[in-house]
């Protein structure tokens, strides 16, 4: 069957523009009860379970009691952020300079969803385009497209109980879902909002379209041994395992100092990780299986992404204990393309490198943001406050977490002060437009009105008031 992809684009965009034409006009009141009704109505968990185990039986990837558990944090999340916030009208006004500002919808958002996070994304999205009168139109990756479907469903079904138009919130039909697709949405919304792999993030910031999209992650955490290692390796197993890896945002490399590595080492594996030692045939193995191709290209082995990690180890020929949760493997030889454990995984496959002190640890962080995951995250388990500052002031990354898993904070948790979000900014460090996680407020336009006042203009001494600069100039 022949489809034309941008005329088949362009009719769900006539009806997402006459569905915002009235949420143009909705009060406060209105946009606020039906965010309410599409969070509480996704959140029910019956509801919520239902859509992960959809999604883990379609994509094949992650695990369905972990992916309710995501739509619990990041859609009750979502909505906790925006309740009882202004975005309609009148949000802002500053008496001395006599401005105004009023929150304004951009008009129809193309939303990008990742297989990865396909049961949660949809509807922190929707959420975001409903608190801003927007419409929006998902777009779902090819092994996420019925999930993607049956969640719209629900939120239309929500949508419609509150008296407003279905075409709020649209998915592409399963039948259409394609990288076609996709681009046509792209090149005729008003606004991208991208969540997936680097080449669709590319796609979105060249299509000519305003668009917020998200890098590489390739999270790195440093273990310099002065917080409990125990609570430390719990914070990491819990992380990387969840949802079996799924998420970017997950540690990928810990550089654990010299000092306290062998107990580091016995804290994981109390809690269900197999080490896979330096120079060892399982390493080999190993490697072959995540990149079958290397070395002439690093590219995953796509049966492994997301997958338990006793099926990875097994598929690797490596003998595993039952409780398995996590592998982590021994990487001090080298960083880059020849050391292909120094990359992004999506898997519950860790990399561990020794350090012999701090300055050792951010050098070798360093390199390894340097081949991937510039932009991203890293983190820290330490009570040395001034290794944090340093990380915050010298390390390419919009996001440090301190004392915390990675991929349950980074992306907000109710444990952190990290906006809750799908879509995380990597500043352009990571080639994004944005350094911060994108909320409902990155989907509104202002208008700002200004009135006359006093001028406000200094006389020449008191806007130079720097005699030592003025002498210098002077001089």
């Amino acid at each position: 069957m022949s489809v034309n992809y941008s005329d088949y684009v362009a009719g769900l965009v006539t009806k997402a523009r006459a569905a915002q034409a009235i949420a143009e006009n909705f009060t406060q009141e209105q946009v606020d009860d039906l965010t309410c009704a599409v969070a509480y109505a996704l959140t029910k968990p019956e509801v919520a379970l239902k859509f992960g185990e959809m999604l883990v039986e379609e994509s094949g990837m992650g695990i369905p009691q972990d992916k309710q558990a995501k739509m619990f944090g990041k859609v009750k999340g979502t909505y906790s952020q925006m309740k009882g916030c202004k975005s309609v009208g009148l949000v802002e006004v500053d008496e001395k300079m006599g401005m105004e500002k009023y929150a304004r919808p951009m008009g129809v958002i193309g939303a990008i969803i990742p297989v990865t996070n396909g049961e949660a994304t949809p509807v922190v999205k929707s959420l975001m385009a409903l608190k801003t009168r927007n419409a929006v139109i998902l777009a779902p990756h090819p092994k996420a497209r019925k999930t993607n479907f049956a969640v719209t469903e629900a939120i239309r079904e929500a949508i419609v109980k509150m008296g407003a138009p279905a075409d709020l919130v649209q998915s592409i039909d399963p039948e259409y879902v394609s990288i076609e697709t996709s681009q046509a949405l792209m090149n005729q919304v008003d606004f991208i909002l991208a969540t997936g792999g680097t080449p669709m993030v590319r796609q979105a910031y060249s299509s000519g379209n305003p668009a917020i999209g998200v890098g590489t992650g390739n999270v790195v955490s440093i273990v310099d041994g002065t917080t409990d290692l125990d609570k430390a390796a719990d914070m990491i197993v819990r992380s990387k395992s969840f949802d079996n890896a799924t998420s970017c945002s997950t540690e990928n490399s810990i550089i654990c100092f010299e000092s306290c590595y062998d107990d580091f080492v016995k804290a994981m594996e109390k809690l269900g990780t197999y080490v896979v030692k330096e120079g060892s045939e399982e390493k080999a193995n190993l490697l072959k299986t995540i990149w079958p191709e290397s070395p002439k290209n690093h590219d995953l082995n796509r049966q492994i992404v997301a997958q338990p990690a006793k099926e990875i180890a097994k598929a690797a020929g490596i003998n595993v204990p039952d409780n398995t949760k996590v592998v982590m493997v021994e990487e001090n030889d080298g960083f880059g393309n020849e050391f292909p454990f120094t990359g992004e995984k999506l898997s519950p496959v860790a990399a561990i490198r020794k350090a012999k002190d701090f300055e050792d640890a951010v050098d070798q962080m360093m390199k390894i943001l340097e081949y991937q995951g510039k932009g991203h995250s890293c983190g820290i388990h330490t009570t040395v406050k001034e290794r944090v500052t340093y990380l915050g002031e010298k390390v390419p990354v919009c996001k440090v977490c301190v004392n915390l898993p990675q991929s349950l904070s980074n992306s907000g948790s109710w444990v952190c002060g990290f906006p809750m979000s799908m879509t995380l900014g990597c500043g352009t460090w990571g080639h994004n437009s944005i350094s911060h996680n994108a909320t409902w407020k990155d989907l509104l336009n202002f208008t700002y009105v200004a009135r006359e006042i006093p001028s406000y203009q200094p006389t020449d001494e008191a806007l130079f008031d720097n005699g030592a600069v003025k002498a210098k100039i002077d001089a």
